[in-house]
């Protein structure tokens, strides 16, 4: 099933993904899925971001070839970073680069989207927490970060989190390709499968750490082949199984 979050005549709210259509559903549709009105044809809503995140968990150096691109050591645990919710956005909308940094970047990555409230959560149990998956983007100020020498600066900036296009409630998120494109060429590419921690064991951990909410979004890390973005250009991220979210710098 895929779950979409619109806008359509100024009404914003969920919808089940049919065809070219979107069945409207009532709110907090993680609990239950149940249509409510006629189904409304895709091109006469705007996607929004697929989730209203109370915090988004990104998780860093989760792919030793993206580790080792940019000189670090793979972690022997997860490193944890917070991005605030203000940062998101939806397919289409605008990354804005900010005039405080000179070199932005794309990262691609799967997101993991909560569904039920998680604490404290075994490796095994967290099938049942995750509500779906969707892409997402990592931009990063890249300067910003290795002048800080920490990263909530350089990973915080308004629209600094694209999400999107939807909400895959059926993905496998063991061994599925993440790409990044721009202006159409292939930048990233690489398989979840090579991740050092899995879904499973990131989810655990940051359970340990603080309480997910339903509809709480964790960034799994990026594979090799982070670059510049630049005013204009066309990112596009594509997660297997799930689809393609695209957003121009501005």
């Amino acid at each position: 099933m895929r779950i979409v979050r619109f806008e359509r005549q100024g009404v914003t709210g969920y919808g089940r993904l049919e065809g070219k259509a979107i069945v409207p559903l009532r709110d907090r549709p993680w609990e239950r899925v149940m249509t409510v009105g006629e189904a409304v044809p895709l091109e006469e809503v705007r996607l929004l971001a697929p989730s209203e995140p109370s915090k988004i968990v990104a998780v860093g150096r989760n792919y030793r070839a993206h580790a080792a691109e940019l000189g670090n050591e793979v972690p022997a645990w997860p490193i944890i970073f917070l991005k605030p919710p203000t940062a998101v956005i939806g397919p289409e909308e605008a990354i804005v680069y900010p005039s405080a940094s000179k070199n932005v970047h794309h990262e691609a990555e799967l997101a993991v989207v909560i569904g039920r409230r998680c604490r404290h959560v075994h490796p095994e149990d967290v099938p049942s927490y995750v509500w779906g998956y969707t892409c997402a983007n990592d931009v990063t100020a890249r300067d910003l970060q290795r002048l800080d020498e920490q990263w909530t600066r350089s990973k915080s900036f308004d629209t600094f989190c694209p999400l999107g296009p939807w909400i895959d409630t059926e993905l496998n998120p063991a061994d599925a390709s993440v790409v990044c494109r721009v202006n159409g060429l292939v930048r990233q590419s690489g398989r979840t499968g090579d991740m050092v921690f899995g879904v499973s064991a990131l989810v655990a951990f940051i359970s340990e750490v603080m309480t997910l909410e339903p509809g709480d979004v964790i960034l799994t890390g990026t594979p090799e082949g982070v670059g510049p973005l630049a005013r204009g250009d066309v990112v596009e991220v594509e997660i297997e199984g799930v689809g393609v979210l695209r957003n121009r710098v501005v």
